[in-house]
């Protein structure tokens, strides 16, 4: 299940520079407003340094790992809702993915114009999040017009449907997100199928200059970011996109040695992906044999028939056991028959939730 996430923003903040670096998937970045007409999707391997150790043990013939889906959506403007600058067009693409990475500039560049003319993170984060409020209230709305004649003839479900789509609407009309109403998992269902932009976990980007990226404390702008982000109970990554442009030339010992170089541990898209999981909740488990050593995403909580269903439908009907050792378990092993030996391979049934890291064998029959 590739993780789906949209990267919007206001045009010229750095969203294609981004895309074009962690995809290497050549989508037109320009120094002019609505370079991005259509969304453009790139999919990249999910960096996990466990596949590689796998891969040691095993010896297997290829290793591949977990997916993550960018979509670069074009910039958003003020009245996107109401369809400024193709804004509908735009929005629509968002309403297709899980989650929304809004890059915010934090960076002072005279040959970048910005389209208010002056560099302002809170002002920027306030333009877009107005915009998809006040997208999801028309939505609301048309969908309330339509509950109010099945609700006069007494259907339960539209009454019940229609007293939280009023709850919403009112809170929408605040400038409050869907995603800040105290809502039940009942209730999430019932407005599911709306798919609104605002119920979509949020994690901001905040793009700073190269020479930035290592020391974003410095930074008063990423400091306006965080504040606001915490306000709306959101994540926060610092990133240098230019800087991401350059390091997906490097690989191995010279990727590692420039990020050392730089004081970074990690890149920005090791950071944003680990950020998007642990936002969407998402973990990761692993299978290992002699052809393939693999990892799949999976939901936290996901139980061993239902992770077994992603590899494939028939793993999951004709469900009989998991096999499953953790991967630290199996690391100290030194191999599957070690780590059987020692009992650190464990036979689990249906009721088995699947941890992160697990490394698991199913046994199925169709």
């Amino acid at each position: 299940m590739p993780l789906t996430t949209g990267i919007v923003g206001l045009p010229n903040v750095g969203k294609s520079t981004l895309f074009n670096a962690i995809t290497q998937a050549g989508a037109e970045s320009a120094n002019y407003p609505f370079c991005t007409i259509d969304p453009n999707v790139g999919v990249v391997d999910v960096p996990d340094e466990r596949l590689e150790r796998l891969a040691e043990i095993v010896n297997p013939q290829r290793v591949m790992p977990t997916s993550f889906q960018f979509t670069d959506i074009a910039g958003l403007v003020k009245g996107a809702s109401k369809g400024e600058g193709l804004g509908n067009q735009f929005l629509s693409h968002i309403r297709e993915v899980d989650a929304i990475i809004h890059v915010v500039r934090c960076f002072e560049d005279d040959n970048i114009t910005h389209v208010s003319g002056k560099i302002n993170p809170v002002s920027d984060m306030e333009t877009i999040n107005l915009e998809l409020v006040l997208a999801d209230l028309e939505t609301v709305e048309r969908r309330l017009e339509r509950l109010h004649r099945q609700k006069k003839s007494g259907d339960t479900q539209a009454i019940k449907e229609y007293t939280l789509l009023t709850q919403l609407r009112d809170a929408l009309a605040e400038g409050q997100p869907a995603r800040g109403v105290d809502l039940s998992e009942e209730d999430k269902g019932l407005i599911r199928s709306l798919n609104l932009l605002t119920m979509k976990k949020m994690l901001y980007a905040a793009n700073v200059a190269e020479e930035e990226v290592a020391t974003p404390d410095e930074n008063p702008l990423v400091h306006q970011v965080i504040e606001q982000a915490e306000k709306e109970g959101a994540e926060v990554v610092t990133i240098s996109a230019q800087l991401e442009a350059e390091i997906v030339e490097l690989e191995g010992e010279e990727r590692d040695q420039f990020l050392a170089d730089l004081g970074l541990a990690s890149s920005g898209l090791d950071r944003l992906v680990a950020a998007a999981y642990k936002l969407l909740g998402l973990i990761t488990y692993f299978t290992a044999g002699e052809k393939e050593v693999r990892a799949w995403t999976i939901r936290e909580g996901t139980r061993a028939p239902q992770a077994a269903g992603v590899i494939h439908s028939d793993f999951e009907r004709g469900f009989i056991r998991a096999e499953v050792v953790a991967y630290d378990h199996l690391l100290e092993a030194g191999s599957m028959a070690q780590a059987r030996e020692r009992g650190l391979l464990r036979s689990e049934g249906k009721d088995y939730v699947v941890h992160d890291g697990d490394v698991v064998h199913f046994r199925f029959n169709v």
